[in-house]
């Protein structure tokens, strides 16, 4: 029987990756796109950390009304905001960072990891730390933020977000020896470039997240 995940994005732009990564296998991918929340998470002050666990409680229970098989949450963000004691659904959640954490985890060398968001920062190194002290990882980790890029991808204006961020991973590249990784779906793209043109691999979390839904859903091609 063919599988049915429901995924959860904060832009429209994470379902291009997502389709193309499971493009290969028998899997119904059914989107859901909300940027509004993450809008006044940072815009409006007077919305508060409940106000925004309730409306991401809101949309997983949606979601599972669907008759979907697992919930992917594509946004760093929404994953921060979720309580999952609080839900009402026993359909699985896949977090896009959990398998992309593993990752990070299992590097014993010094490592940056890359941002084009300063708003998920946060919430995405606390949960780092979470996943590597409750798996008795240390991790050397530096945080770089890429200033003034996401707006471009906010804009629509994906070709210039695509070269910022080539800029500047060729120019940690030659400053630097330590492995990097990029923590957003939207980074990816640019990653594999700098990649095919470097040959030095950079770890992104499309990569980690494709072969951990085809483990917990068991699909076939």
């Amino acid at each position: 029987m063919r599988k049915k995940l429901g995924c959860l994005h904060a832009h429209h732009s994470n379902i291009g990756y997502i389709e193309r990564a499971l493009s290969l296998f028998n899997v119904e991918l059914i989107h859901f796109v909300d940027p509004a929340l993450m809008y006044r998470v940072s815009s409006d002050e007077k919305f508060q950390e409940s106000n925004a666990s309730n409306k991401v409680k809101e949309q997983i229970e949606w979601i599972a009304q669907c008759n979907v098989d697992a919930i992917l949450i594509t946004c760093t963000n929404y994953i921060a905001m979720l309580k999952e004691d609080q839900l009402s659904t026993a359909v699985p959640i896949i977090k896009i960072d959990e398998p992309f954490f593993d990752a990070l985890c299992n590097i014993q060398e010094p490592q940056a990891i890359l941002f084009t968001n300063p708003e998920t920062v946060r919430g995405t190194m606390k949960r780092l730390k979470q996943y590597a002290d409750n798996h008795q990882k240390s991790l050397d980790i530096e945080v770089m933020v890429i200033d003034n890029t996401f707006k471009l991808i906010m804009q629509g204006l994906k070709e210039e977000y695509n070269q910022e961020i080539s800029r500047y991973l060729n120019q940690r590249m030659k400053e630097n020896h330590k492995v990097i990784s990029v923590a957003q779906l939207s980074m990816v793209d640019a990653a594999l470039q700098v990649e095919e043109k470097t040959a030095k691999i950079i770890i992104n979390p499309l990569n980690t997240l494709t072969s951990f839904i085809v483990k917990q859903l068991k699909l076939e091609t």
